[in-house]
Order: structure tokens, then C-alpha cells, then sequence
């Protein structure tokens, strides 16, 4: 191999390698998502927003789409990269099949490969390269199999969020103006208690899951971004309560809201001194009015 065939072999490397490092960021890592998806999701996501004017409900999941094909791509033409300075030597071909040793043989052998087709008219000849076509195979159904499970975890973490934003605004509309006040002080502990749990579950589904930020509920009822300060009402109200119970379920709710803001100003660059600016900026980026629900 001359000086090109080994950087060429190094450049297909360093682009599987990127593949691979933002599949583990993204789907293995606890914390966050790869610099690949991150980039590819905020920017349709601004995209939608700077030309539909506001979020758009089918960003998220096109950006989703983007990133596996932007995944599949690397990894092809890292891996043709790879198998290019030894074409045509360095394969067998069957009878018929023209000999050729341009980038566009070595894309086709490599998407051959990833997606464990196998035809059999150009294989590779010497034990290396074999080793290396089935190591490729591998890591295309690995890939698939990735891919599926990403999306599989996120649409639960969605549920939760549209589920929590659900039954806050199922609160307001049954208690109307009168808020806690309507209920008795054991019963709207408990509430608070349950809304303070799902929020930190929320919490933590943003940590894992960054790219579930970028959906966007066409309904302002399903929307957290819409119902969030509502949240932060109730916390208010129950912890000027004279009852201890129900006073201590707001501050639990209270800091739990607070976690929440500090994920959405650390992961999602929204800025503010304090919760409610933070949820402010959260709810304009989503294009949601802060009460949603029609009046009765």
C-alpha cells in the first residue's frame, strides 16, 4: 500500500469510528446524545421553526430518520473506504462480473455487506479482508438492531412527558379557579406527591433521552411545554398551606420543577435566574400560549 492507500484507510477508519462512538453516546450513554444526533436533531428542529414559524410535529421524528441514514452512511463509506485500495486484486469475482476498482465497487461491496446480503459475485480473497467483510456484517446487524431500539426507548419517555401534561391539565379544568382548595388536604398530597414524581421522571427521561425534546405535541393539552407553569402554581399554593403534609408535598414539587429547569437551561441552552423564566423561554421555543385550554 503507497502513502494515499494508507490515508485513505485511515480517513474510512476515523468515519466508522465516529459511527460507532455516537451509536454508544447515544443510545448507552445515561448522559446525552452523540455529537452526530445532537446536530442533525437541533438543526431541523431549528429548520422547522425558522420556516414554518413555529415547532413543527414532524421534525423530531425526521431528524430521528436523519440521523440512522446519516449512521448507515458512515458507516458504508467508512467501510468502502477501507476495502478501496484493494480493489480489484484483492477480491474474487465471478465469471461475468467486470473487474472494476473505482469508490463506486467499493460502496457496493459495502453496502453488500452491511446489510449481510451477500450476494457472493465479489468476495473478498485474502483472510484479512474476509475477516474484515464479516466483521462489517456484524456491526450492520448491530446497527439495525440499535436503531430499533432507540426508537423503541423513546416513545415511552414521550408517553410519560404527554401523559403528566395530560393530567395537569385534567386538574385544571375539574378544579377550575379553585385549585387545591377543592380538595381536602390528605387528597392534594397525594396529588402533589404524584405530580412531583413525574417530574422527575420527565427529568431524567430529558437526561437520557436529549432527543425527546425536539418533539412537539400538535395539542397544547399533551403539551408540557404548555401546562409546565401551571405545575409551579400549584407548588406555590400548597406551601403557603397551613397543613404540614400538603405544605411539604408543595416543596417537594417545587424542587422537583426546579431540577427540571436547571436540565432545560443545562442540556437546551434556555437562559434565566430563575424557574419560571426558564420554563417561559421553554414554552416559546415549543410556540404553545400558557393557558391552553378553552375557558368554560
Amino acid at each position: 500500500m503507497d502513502f494515499l492507500d494508507v490515508v485513505v484507510t485511515v480517513v474510512g477508519i476515523g468515519l466508522i469510528l465516529l459511527m460507532a462512538a455516537d451509536v454508544f453516546q447515544t443510545l448507552l450513554s445515561p448522559h446525552g446524545t452523540g455529537p452526530v444526533c445532537r446536530l442533525i436533531m437541533r438543526a431541523l428542529w431549528l429548520l422547522s421553526r425558522r420556516f414554518a414559524g413555529r415547532a413543527s410535529t414532524v421534525a423530531a421524528p425526521a431528524a430521528m430518520g436523519a440521523v440512522i441514514g446519516t449512521w448507515a452512511l458512515l458507516s458504508i463509506v467508512g467501510w468502502a473506504m477501507v476495502y478501496l485500495p484493494h480493489l480489484p486484486s484483492g477480491f474474487v469475482y465471478a465469471e461475468g462480473v467486470p473487474r472494476r476498482g473505482d469508490l463506486m465497487e467499493a460502496l457496493y461491496i459495502s453496502m453488500v455487506s452491511l446489510s449481510t446480503v451477500g450476494y457472493g459475485e465479489v468476495v473478498p480473497a485474502g483472510q484479512v479482508l474476509r475477516l474484515v467483510t464479516a466483521a462489517q456484517a456484524v456491526t450492520g446487524f448491530g446497527l439495525l438492531t440499535a436503531t430499533v431500539s432507540w426508537i423503541l426507548q423513546t416513545y415511552p419517555a414521550l408517553s410519560r412527558r404527554r401523559a403528566l401534561a395530560h393530567e395537569l391539565n385534567l386538574f385544571r379544568q375539574a378544579a377550575d379557579q379553585q385549585g387545591l382548595s377543592l380538595l381536602d388536604p390528605a387528597h392534594a398530597t397525594v396529588l402533589l406527591e404524584g405530580f412531583a414524581r413525574n417530574v422527575a421522571a420527565v427529568s431524567i427521561d430529558l437526561v437520557s433521552f436529549n432527543e425527546t425534546y425536539y418533539f412537539h405535541e400538535a395539542h397544547p393539552r399533551e403539551s408540557l411545554p404548555a401546562t409546565i407553569v401551571y405545575a409551579q402554581k400549584l407548588a406555590a399554593e400548597a406551601q403557603s398551606s397551613l397543613n404540614t403534609d400538603l405544605s411539604f408535598a408543595g416543596r417537594m414539587l417545587y424542587d422537583a420543577l426546579d431540577d427540571f429547569a436547571g436540565v432545560l437551561r443545562e442540556n437546551f441552552r434556555h437562559s434565566g435566574d430563575t424557574s419560571d423564566a426558564v420554563f417561559q423561554s421553554y414554552e416559546k421555543h415549543h410556540r404553545h400560549r400558557r393557558n391552553p385550554l378553552p375557558e368554560p
